[in-house]
């Protein structure tokens, strides 16, 4: 079976790393906002080019505090993708908030500025994009729009740790960037984590209470806060992963490179496309099939594994559909209808990306 990730092979290289380290935090007896967690905030600001970089428990937890430490609350409108994970929905309804979508690029799948740009009204205070599958979304241009309109830009980077426009890193653009730790990202723990990216003392100083109960001092509330913070176990794990993110995205690259050039005969076959000026990172490696479940049953008869990131738009999902009935998305719903996601993580093998590219030209020919 080849799997979309395999995380049991990971970091042969890194394992006594961080078996050592995981030993000394065992040793120290300090688990919870140490030393590890320090330097792995110093250490991940650096790389990003960023003033601040505020870890926290989830990539969810990191959307959530940025929008509350920004102040956007009930009465306000967000303006994002429909085509995305629920958690970025989810941060926006959770701090009262109303979000809005907008409708996709074709090629980038991630929101289309021109999009963005019809849906800002009265109530807009932000706008939330997604740098969806490690492919950078048009930066310049959200901010150019922000800029005119005087509204935040809020980064959701769960996807692309290294991914960037120019040479500026995602994060490093909106008054805040978040990532996710999961451990199947680019730059992944041995569980839950994420982190907050900004350039405003005022921002970090904020979601540095927010993260631990409002609390600045100990037993001293200046807010109500929440329970978030990263462990020294996970930062462990991530400060050792973080050397090594451009080796990683690198081979992430390659094979991306390698299934492009094998499917590129394929008119069936849609392959991703990087923009112009942006560095993607292939966190997925993500095609449009017109015969797209056929395919997948086809390639898992074969012992391959795929995904569907995302079937459903999330103005059709149940717990929105009825606050958006009647409104379109026709790029995302089209995209999630075809898209079918590949294996793709650095321990690929060249000789298994032959064998899916293989099954997968069977698979569309018979389809």
């Amino acid at each position: 079976m080849i799997p979309m990730v395999d995380l049991q092979n990971q970091d042969p290289a890194l394992r006594a790393e961080i078996e050592a380290g995981l030993r000394a935090v065992l040793d120290s007896g300090q688990f919870v906002l140490g030393p590890n967690v320090t330097a792995f905030e110093q250490e991940a600001a650096a790389y990003l080019g960023v003033a601040h970089a505020i870890s926290c428990a989830s990539g969810t937890d990191a959307l959530h505090l940025s929008l509350r430490a920004l102040g956007i609350g009930p009465g306000d409108e967000v303006i994002t993708s429909p085509f995305t994970f629920f958690a970025t929905v989810e941060a926006i309804l959770y701090v009262g908030a109303k979000p809005v979508f907008a409708d996709i690029d074709p090629v980038s799948f991630n929101i289309d500025p021109v999009a963005v740009e019809a849906a800002i009204g009265p109530a807009t205070r932000a706008i939330l994009p997604v740098h969806l599958f490690g492919q950078p979304a048009e930066m310049e241009a959200l901010q150019a729009l922000a800029d005119h309109h005087g509204l935040l830009i809020v980064e959701d980077c769960a996807q692309s740790f290294g991914a960037r426009r120019g040479d500026r890193a995602t994060g490093a653009w909106g008054a805040a960037g978040c990532f996710s730790f999961f451990p199947s990202k680019n730059l992944g723990a041995y569980g839950d984590g994420g982190m907050i990216t900004t350039n405003s003392a005022e921002a970090a100083s904020a979601l540095l209470e927010l993260r631990n109960h409002g609390s600045a001092a100990r037993y001293v509330h200046h807010r109500i806060g929440y329970n978030s913070r990263l462990d020294e176990m996970q930062a462990v794990v991530l400060r050792a992963r973080l050397k090594r993110i451009d080796d990683y995205n690198a081979a992430r690259r390659r094979i991306a490179r390698l299934y492009s050039e094998a499917l590129a005969d394929l008119p069936e076959v849609v392959v991703p496309a990087e923009t112009p000026g942006g560095y993607h990172v292939y966190h997925q490696y993500t095609v449009l099939l017109p015969n797209r479940d056929a395919v997948r049953d086809a390639l898992q008869a074969q012992g391959i594994a795929t995904a569907v990131y995302y079937p459903c738009p999330l103005h059709q999902q149940p717990a929105l559909a009825a606050a958006y009935q009647g409104q379109r998305f026709p790029v995302a719903e089209a995209t999630a209808a075809r898209c079918l996601s590949l294996p793709m993580y650095p321990e690929l093998s060249d000789g298994q990306v032959e064998r899916i590219v293989t099954a997968l030209r069977a698979a569309v020919e018979a389809s």
